[in-house]
């Protein structure tokens, strides 16, 4: 059995985001019933409940292993129960928590090849010292067992695939034209298996399109973790709290006819999640008619401290 912990929950800046105060952070901020702040995206997972392994490290990391006992080291002065780190982009929202990671401690991080030489060619990654940390790469469209630093099978599989999105904002560059320099593997999604028994889940927190070969890949599944950072296309403008669409940062929307709610209605996937949520979001609050409609059409909306058994 897979065990799933979402160490967090919202998009980029955490829900509220400290400098945001659109009607929905405000509710948030203010504490009013049916709301609860989240911190930035990630989950952990484990299948033996005492090794774990981090999919994506956000920049509330810390909070996170406080706030939540099953990542507390538990024997010896220097332990941690987190084994490994996968990353699906280079995001500062999915990077910047290995920056916390750094304390002499052995792990394995694993990310497309793309992902590795961003971090690479930012020198403040090198506090992850290379005797204590593995970087290895993912490979496409190939199952694997994610081993610890010393080689450990943790019987937990992958198989990593891209998905449509976009360069990490902090690296996007206007004279490559309108993609900002995207290339393949700069958002990837993940297939999670438990090697004990095949049981697996989908872990998709980015993704600008539902394409014919994604929609394949997550038909009849059990579980989709999914991209939820927006309610609308054009969300932000219409908050007032910023001018970029959903499109433009490489996300789908959750509602409308290209939105991830219509994109998933014949897919027969049996537990829909959205996860990585934006602060202006309205499904944020439970008691808006959006978390109304997302409930409606089979959709839960994940939070902090939730946990998820496969």
């Amino acid at each position: 059995m897979l065990k799933v912990l979402i160490l967090g929950s919202a998009a980029g800046g955490g829900s509220p985001q400290w400098n945001c105060n659109s009607s929905v952070s405000k509710k948030v901020r203010d504490g009013l019933p049916g709301t609860s702040p989240r911190t930035q995206s990630s989950i952990a997972v484990t299948s033996n409940d005492e090794d774990w392994v981090l999919f994506n490290a956000s920049p509330d990391l810390g909070s996170q292993i406080l706030n939540n006992k099953q990542m507390h080291p538990k024997r010896d002065l220097r332990h941690s129960p987190i084994k490994g780190v996968v990353l699906t982009n280079g995001d500062v929202d999915h990077v910047a928590g290995l920056l916390s990671l750094r304390e002499r401690q052995n792990l394995s991080v694993y990310a497309h090849k793309r992902v590795h030489s961003v971090l690479k060619e930012n020198s403040i990654f090198n506090v992850l010292n290379p005797d204590y940390v593995d970087r290895r790469n993912l490979e496409m469209n190939k199952k694997f067992e994610v081993k610890s630093k010393e080689g450990k099978d943790l019987n937990i599989e992958i198989e990593a695939f891209e998905v449509p999105g976009k360069i990490a904002l902090w690296l996007e560059d206007e004279s490559k034209g309108k993609n900002f320099g995207t290339e393949e593997g700069d958002t990837i999604g993940l297939k999670i298996f438990s090697s004990q028994n095949n049981k697996s889940f989908f872990y998709i927190p980015a993704c600008a399109d539902m394409t014919t070969d994604l929609a394949e890949r997550i038909k009849d599944s059990d579980v989709v973790l999914f991209d939820g950072t927006l309610w609308e296309n054009d969300e932000m403008a219409t908050s007032k709290v910023g001018e970029k669409t959903g499109q433009r940062m490489g996300h789908m929307n959750n509602s409308g006819k290209n939105g991830s709610i219509q994109a998933f209605k014949d897919l027969g996937v049996k537990r829909k999640i959205f996860i990585h949520i934006n602060t202006t979001n309205p499904i944020l609050l439970e008691d808006s008619k959006e978390r109304k409609i997302v409930e409606e059409n089979g959709w839960e909306v994940s939070y902090d401290g939730m946990e998820i058994e496969i």
